[in-house]
């Protein structure tokens, strides 16, 4: 058991190495974001606590997929497979525990803890993934699978959205929006196949455009209940929803773009640093775009058959 833990950890180690940081600097990097996102969830809203242990939940789940753990069935006994998963669950969810402690939240603590070890004898078939309705035609792959591995976020979202309502907390839902947005970025964050890109008969400016056309449509999509809602009951801050609206569009199109700048490659350190610096600073998109766009174009060109265009 020690070794799988030792294998996993060199795994993430090579992962934060093949984006082009070092892992001291990218364990740094990862504990500034997500406790940088737990203390803008709960300046937001009093029920942050509840909603943080609704992710936490979600994230937890995501180990208990059966394809790997019947794996882990074939390579452990009865009993180690029992503690590693349960091992497993308990440093998924000890981040949030930490913060939750920080946050002198301790029934949720006890409650994430026990629910957290509760978790870890469930195992959720691959099978059950491919059944779910999407909204979604088949064209679009990364929305048909990035939502049947994140479709537990929506309703969190939405239920977020519910409570701003309640609260009377338009911040809270202008963070639900963000938070499905965050989540659609995610789907672009792998390269599919060169023969995917090939079979397109566009050219290179013909395929981003549709592949931004449809980003942006199914965007729309997953956030139409939210932007309505927030339209509707906070009427007097309908320039700000917008704004956040377009700003969405934008950081999906940057996204699309920068991982099309790399083609067939992963994005790396460089478009990493660009989409990371233009968060804080949402200007920068106007510069950021531009530059992956260009390169996208010359990536692509390499494989599109642009003779016709």
């Amino acid at each position: 058991m020690k070794a799988y833990f030792k294998l996993q950890f060199s795994l993430f180690n090579r992962k934060i190495d093949e984006i082009g940081l070092s892992p001291i600097l990218g364990y740094g990097l990862t504990f500034l974001i997500f406790y940088g996102i737990s203390f803008t969830l709960f300046s937001l809203t009093e029920f942050a606590e509840y909603i943080y242990c609704l992710i936490a939940i979600a994230l937890i789940s995501k180990l208990s997929e059966s394809g790997r753990n019947d794996f882990l069935k074939t390579v452990f006994s009865t009993n180690d497979y029992r503690k590693l998963r349960s091992i497993e669950n308990l440093l998924v969810g000890l981040p949030f525990v930490l913060f939750l402690l920080f946050e002198n939240s301790f029934l949720l603590v006890l409650i994430l803890i026990p629910l957290s070890t509760f978790l870890s004898i469930f195992n959720f078939s691959n099978s059950f993934n491919y059944t779910i309705p999407t909204p979604f035609g088949r064209k679009p792959f990364e929305f048909l699978v990035g939502f049947r591995k994140t479709f537990l976020m929506f309703p969190l979202a939405y239920f977020i959205t519910y409570q701003s309502i309640l609260a009377g907390n338009f911040n809270l839902g202008i963070f639900s929006m963000l938070l499905i947005t965050i989540v659609v970025l995610t789907y672009y964050s792998k390269p599919e196949n060169e023969i995917y890109v090939w079979n397109f008969s566009l050219s290179s400016k013909g395929f981003l455009m549709n592949k931004i056309r449809t980003g942006i449509l199914f965007l729309t999509l997953l956030i139409s209940p939210i932007i309505i809602s927030l339209i509707v009951f906070f009427p007097e801050e309908i320039k700000i929803s917008l704004v956040f609206l377009m700003l969405s569009y934008l950081y999906l199109i940057a996204m699309i773009l920068a991982k099309y700048s790399v083609f067939p490659n992963e994005m790396n350190l460089p478009e990493g640093i660009l989409l990371f610096a233009s968060v804080f600073f949402p200007p920068l998109l106007l510069i950021v775009i531009p530059i992956f766009y260009s390169k996208s174009i010359t990536q692509l060109n390499f494989i599109l058959d642009n003779d016709s265009h």
